[in-house]
């Protein structure tokens, strides 16, 4: 497998996912050019630790590209635990999904969805709006969109990459 084929499969998984080149750019540390030129295959360099970064937060590993792996992880389930943890209660996956497909915040979740928003994992994020837009048949681009409304309405410290 050489870049240009790594370059495809991380387009097309990029779009599954509902990311944009830029949004995708943001959450690995890197430029929308170097992104850009991965995905038509004209990059001239990129760090293997980069591309690495870049294969996990889309659910992909390097050997080889494949979304295998990533449909036996529950990623509402997983991002709903990540964001209970510091609290006595508990945000259940059903809840989570609500808010991802409609941008609202219960006064009761409010805790727990900003910590979902700026201490969950982007790459457990990234599983989470998938998850959602499949289960509720909806496209991840308008998740994506849902996560910007409750960045902004919760005050996310990481709001400048769900923007």
């Amino acid at each position: 497998m050489n870049i240009s084929e790594v370059g495809k499969v991380v387009r097309v998984r990029r779009l599954a996912v509902g990311l944009t080149q830029q949004r995708l750019a943001k959450f690995a540390g890197l430029s929308r050019q170097t992104v850009q030129q991965l995905e038509v295959g004209t990059i001239g360099d990129l760090s293997f630790g980069r591309l690495v970064n870049l294969l996990r937060l889309l659910g992909l590993s390097f050997d080889l590209p494949s979304i295998k792996a990533r449909e036996k992880k529950c990623g509402l389930w997983m991002a709903a635990k990540n964001a209970s943890v510091s609290y006595i209660g508990e945000l259940t996956s059903d809840q989570l999904r609500h808010a991802l497909l409609t941008g609202q915040v219960p006064d009761n979740q409010m805790s727990y969805l900003l910590h979902f928003l700026d201490e969950t994992p982007l790459q457990v994020v990234v599983l989470a709006v998938e998850e959602t837009a499949h289960l509720e048949a909806v496209s991840p681009a308008r998740i994506w969109v849902c996560v910007g409304h409750l960045a902004r309405k919760l005050g996310s410290v990481r709001s400048d990459l769900w923007l």
